[in-house]
Protein backbone atom coordinates (compact mmCIF):
# COMPACT_ATOMS: atom_id res chain seq x y z
CA UNK A 1 0.00 0.00 0.00
CA UNK A 2 2.84 2.43 0.78
CA UNK A 3 4.22 1.85 -2.61
CA UNK A 4 0.63 2.73 -4.68
CA UNK A 5 0.51 5.79 -2.66
CA UNK A 6 3.90 7.14 -3.46
CA UNK A 7 3.63 6.75 -6.92
CA UNK A 8 1.34 9.89 -7.12
CA UNK A 9 3.31 11.97 -5.24
CA UNK A 10 6.07 11.34 -7.62
CA UNK A 11 3.78 11.67 -11.13
CA UNK A 12 2.94 15.22 -9.36
CA UNK A 13 6.44 16.23 -8.31
CA UNK A 14 6.94 15.44 -12.06
CA UNK A 15 4.54 17.44 -13.60
CA UNK A 16 5.34 20.40 -11.06
CA UNK A 17 8.77 20.28 -12.64
CA UNK A 18 7.23 20.38 -16.22
CA UNK A 19 5.62 23.57 -15.53
CA UNK A 20 9.04 25.23 -13.87
CA UNK A 21 10.85 24.12 -17.08
CA UNK A 22 7.74 25.47 -19.23
CA UNK A 23 7.81 28.53 -17.36
CA UNK A 24 11.48 29.25 -16.60
CA UNK A 25 11.85 28.93 -20.57
CA UNK A 26 8.96 31.30 -21.25
CA UNK A 27 10.65 34.07 -19.05
CA UNK A 28 14.12 33.34 -20.87
CA UNK A 29 12.47 33.68 -24.02
CA UNK A 30 10.45 36.79 -22.79
CA UNK A 31 13.75 37.90 -21.23
CA UNK A 32 15.78 37.68 -24.52
CA UNK A 33 13.14 39.41 -26.68
CA UNK A 34 12.75 42.47 -24.71
CA UNK A 35 16.74 43.01 -23.77
CA UNK A 36 18.22 41.39 -26.39
CA UNK A 37 16.59 40.55 -30.25
CA UNK A 38 13.19 40.69 -32.08
CA UNK A 39 12.52 38.85 -34.87
CA UNK A 40 10.81 40.81 -38.07
CA UNK A 41 9.49 40.08 -41.38
CA UNK A 42 9.48 42.57 -44.49
CA UNK A 43 6.07 42.63 -45.57
CA UNK A 44 6.57 45.55 -48.44
CA UNK A 45 9.15 46.26 -50.73
CA UNK A 46 10.11 50.12 -49.60
CA UNK A 47 13.74 48.89 -48.35
CA UNK A 48 14.46 47.18 -51.71
CA UNK A 49 17.10 46.09 -52.94
CA UNK A 50 18.42 45.84 -49.44
CA UNK A 51 15.15 43.68 -47.81
CA UNK A 52 13.25 42.03 -49.90
CA UNK A 53 9.30 40.65 -49.56
CA UNK A 54 10.01 37.40 -47.68
CA UNK A 55 12.69 38.04 -45.47
CA UNK A 56 13.45 37.34 -41.74
CA UNK A 57 15.32 39.55 -39.75
CA UNK A 58 17.11 39.75 -36.32
CA UNK A 59 16.61 43.61 -34.57
CA UNK A 60 18.97 44.10 -31.60
CA UNK A 61 16.90 46.03 -29.52
CA UNK A 62 20.28 46.83 -26.79
CA UNK A 63 21.42 49.09 -29.93
CA UNK A 64 19.30 52.21 -29.08
CA UNK A 65 18.40 51.91 -25.50
CA UNK A 66 15.36 50.59 -24.17
CA UNK A 67 11.76 52.76 -24.44
CA UNK A 68 7.96 51.83 -23.57
CA UNK A 69 8.10 49.75 -27.30
CA UNK A 70 10.91 47.52 -25.92
CA UNK A 71 8.84 45.55 -24.08
CA UNK A 72 6.27 43.44 -25.33
CA UNK A 73 2.44 45.24 -25.70
CA UNK A 74 4.19 48.79 -25.36
CA UNK A 75 2.76 49.01 -21.33
CA UNK A 76 3.42 52.56 -20.23
CA UNK A 77 5.77 52.35 -17.68
CA UNK A 78 7.87 55.21 -18.59
CA UNK A 79 8.60 57.33 -21.13
CA UNK A 80 11.83 58.26 -22.87
CA UNK A 81 14.67 55.92 -23.64
CA UNK A 82 16.74 53.97 -20.46
CA UNK A 83 20.20 53.47 -21.79
CA UNK A 84 19.50 55.91 -25.10
CA UNK A 85 21.90 56.39 -27.63
CA UNK A 86 21.33 58.24 -31.36
CA UNK A 87 21.48 56.16 -34.22
CA UNK A 88 24.02 56.13 -37.00
CA UNK A 89 22.96 57.92 -40.20
CA UNK A 90 22.95 54.71 -42.41
CA UNK A 91 21.54 52.65 -39.62
CA UNK A 92 18.18 50.42 -41.11
CA UNK A 93 16.16 50.77 -37.96
CA UNK A 94 12.73 49.28 -36.60
CA UNK A 95 10.74 51.59 -35.51
CA UNK A 96 6.87 52.23 -34.20
CA UNK A 97 4.67 53.78 -36.61
CA UNK A 98 3.99 57.52 -34.71
CA UNK A 99 0.19 57.71 -36.10
CA UNK A 100 -0.46 53.99 -35.01
CA UNK A 101 2.03 52.44 -32.53
CA UNK A 102 0.75 48.57 -32.73
CA UNK A 103 2.36 49.20 -35.84
CA UNK A 104 6.24 48.62 -37.00
CA UNK A 105 8.01 50.10 -39.52
CA UNK A 106 11.32 49.65 -41.42
CA UNK A 107 13.67 52.36 -42.77
CA UNK A 108 16.83 54.00 -43.11
CA UNK A 109 18.22 56.30 -41.14
CA UNK A 110 18.77 59.95 -43.02
CA UNK A 111 18.70 62.81 -40.62
CA UNK A 112 19.71 63.26 -36.85
CA UNK A 113 18.12 65.94 -34.91
CA UNK A 114 18.87 69.20 -35.94
CA UNK A 115 20.00 68.29 -40.01
CA UNK A 116 18.63 69.94 -42.76
CA UNK A 117 17.32 67.68 -45.59
CA UNK A 118 16.32 68.02 -48.61
CA UNK A 119 15.49 65.88 -52.21
CA UNK A 120 16.31 68.13 -55.19
CA UNK A 121 15.64 65.85 -58.62
CA UNK A 122 15.85 62.73 -57.14
CA UNK A 123 19.33 63.12 -54.96
CA UNK A 124 19.23 63.79 -51.23
CA UNK A 125 21.34 66.44 -49.73
CA UNK A 126 22.01 66.83 -46.11
CA UNK A 127 22.93 70.17 -44.63
CA UNK A 128 22.86 71.50 -48.05
CA UNK A 129 25.48 68.78 -49.72
CA UNK A 130 24.83 66.27 -51.82
CA UNK A 131 24.75 62.88 -51.23
CA UNK A 132 26.25 61.50 -54.30
CA UNK A 133 25.34 58.10 -56.34
CA UNK A 134 27.10 55.77 -58.52
CA UNK A 135 25.12 54.19 -60.83
CA UNK A 136 24.76 50.07 -60.73
CA UNK A 137 22.33 49.09 -63.26
CA UNK A 138 19.21 47.82 -63.79
CA UNK A 139 17.04 46.04 -61.07
CA UNK A 140 13.67 44.62 -61.96
CA UNK A 141 11.58 45.08 -58.37
CA UNK A 142 9.24 42.49 -56.98
CA UNK A 143 6.59 44.19 -54.60
CA UNK A 144 3.93 41.31 -53.56
CA UNK A 145 4.03 40.36 -56.95
CA UNK A 146 4.04 44.01 -58.45
CA UNK A 147 6.91 43.77 -61.21
CA UNK A 148 9.27 47.12 -62.05
CA UNK A 149 11.90 47.80 -63.81
CA UNK A 150 14.27 50.56 -61.24
CA UNK A 151 17.44 52.04 -61.85
CA UNK A 152 19.69 50.87 -58.84
CA UNK A 153 22.40 53.16 -57.65
CA UNK A 154 25.06 53.33 -54.55
CA UNK A 155 24.58 56.12 -52.61
CA UNK A 156 26.97 57.64 -50.30
CA UNK A 157 26.21 59.83 -46.98
CA UNK A 158 28.10 62.29 -45.09
CA UNK A 159 29.51 59.80 -42.97
CA UNK A 160 30.88 57.56 -45.56
CA UNK A 161 28.07 54.85 -45.21
CA UNK A 162 27.44 53.38 -48.60
CA UNK A 163 24.32 51.38 -49.57
CA UNK A 164 22.22 50.77 -52.15
CA UNK A 165 19.08 52.73 -54.03
CA UNK A 166 16.17 52.09 -56.12
CA UNK A 167 14.92 55.22 -58.67
CA UNK A 168 12.26 54.68 -60.86
CA UNK A 169 12.39 58.38 -61.52
CA UNK A 170 13.89 61.75 -60.53
CA UNK A 171 10.70 64.25 -61.18
CA UNK A 172 7.57 64.21 -59.02
CA UNK A 173 6.75 65.75 -55.88
CA UNK A 174 8.92 63.14 -53.39
CA UNK A 175 11.89 64.18 -55.48
CA UNK A 176 11.66 67.69 -55.51
CA UNK A 177 10.54 68.54 -51.14
CA UNK A 178 10.83 71.20 -49.37
CA UNK A 179 14.17 71.32 -46.46
CA UNK A 180 12.94 69.34 -43.34
CA UNK A 181 14.57 70.54 -40.34
CA UNK A 182 15.00 67.60 -37.50
CA UNK A 183 13.65 68.79 -34.51
CA UNK A 184 15.22 67.52 -31.09
CA UNK A 185 14.87 63.99 -30.23
CA UNK A 186 13.70 63.06 -33.84
CA UNK A 187 14.91 60.92 -36.65
CA UNK A 188 14.10 61.19 -40.66
CA UNK A 189 13.99 58.27 -42.23
CA UNK A 190 13.64 57.20 -45.93
CA UNK A 191 12.97 53.73 -47.93
CA UNK A 192 15.72 52.46 -50.03
CA UNK A 193 12.86 51.91 -52.90
CA UNK A 194 12.95 55.72 -53.30
CA UNK A 195 9.89 56.67 -54.87
CA UNK A 196 8.07 53.40 -53.57
CA UNK A 197 8.23 54.54 -49.98
CA UNK A 198 6.55 56.01 -47.08
CA UNK A 199 8.47 57.88 -44.82
CA UNK A 200 9.45 61.38 -43.26
CA UNK A 201 9.13 63.21 -46.73
CA UNK A 202 5.35 62.65 -45.55
CA UNK A 203 4.54 64.94 -42.97
CA UNK A 204 1.11 64.29 -42.76
CA UNK A 205 1.74 60.14 -42.63
CA UNK A 206 5.19 58.62 -41.27
CA UNK A 207 6.80 62.13 -40.92
CA UNK A 208 9.74 62.64 -37.81
CA UNK A 209 10.29 59.60 -36.24
CA UNK A 210 10.64 60.60 -32.28
CA UNK A 211 13.53 58.57 -30.74
CA UNK A 212 10.82 57.08 -28.35
CA UNK A 213 9.66 54.92 -30.88
CA UNK A 214 12.53 53.02 -31.94
CA UNK A 215 12.67 49.46 -31.25
CA UNK A 216 16.29 48.54 -32.60
CA UNK A 217 18.28 48.13 -35.19
CA UNK A 218 17.92 45.32 -38.08
CA UNK A 219 21.10 42.96 -38.34
CA UNK A 220 20.97 39.84 -39.50
CA UNK A 221 18.74 37.63 -42.02
CA UNK A 222 17.96 34.64 -40.87
CA UNK A 223 15.20 33.61 -43.34
CA UNK A 224 14.41 34.71 -46.82
CA UNK A 225 11.27 33.13 -48.53
CA UNK A 226 10.06 33.95 -52.04
CA UNK A 227 6.35 32.40 -52.00
CA UNK A 228 5.76 32.57 -55.65
CA UNK A 229 3.80 29.43 -55.69
CA UNK A 230 1.04 28.23 -53.46
CA UNK A 231 1.53 27.09 -50.15
CA UNK A 232 -0.03 24.06 -50.18
CA UNK A 233 2.58 23.03 -53.15
CA UNK A 234 4.96 21.96 -50.58
CA UNK A 235 7.51 20.33 -53.24
CA UNK A 236 8.38 23.70 -54.37
CA UNK A 237 8.94 25.04 -51.10
CA UNK A 238 12.95 24.37 -51.22
CA UNK A 239 13.59 26.46 -54.41
CA UNK A 240 11.45 29.23 -53.16
CA UNK A 241 13.82 29.64 -49.85
CA UNK A 242 16.26 32.60 -51.15
CA UNK A 243 19.60 30.40 -49.97
CA UNK A 244 22.26 33.13 -50.86
CA UNK A 245 20.28 35.59 -48.03
CA UNK A 246 20.22 33.40 -45.37
CA UNK A 247 22.95 34.80 -42.33
CA UNK A 248 23.68 38.13 -45.13
CA UNK A 249 24.53 41.03 -42.24
CA UNK A 250 21.98 44.51 -43.10
CA UNK A 251 23.98 46.67 -44.78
Amino acid sequence: MATSKAKPRRQSGAWVENVKTIVYAGLIAIGVRTVAFEPFNIPSGSMIPTLLVGDYLFVSKYSYGYSRYSLPFSPPLFSGRILGSVPKRGDVAVFKYPRDTSVDYIKRVIGLPGDHIQVREGQLYINGELCPRKPVGDFLADDNGIRMMEKEYVETLPNGVKHDILKERDDGWVNNTPEYVVPAGHLFVMGDNRDNSADSRFMDGVGFVPMENLVGRAEILFFSFDAEYPWWEVWEWPFEVRWSRLLKPVR
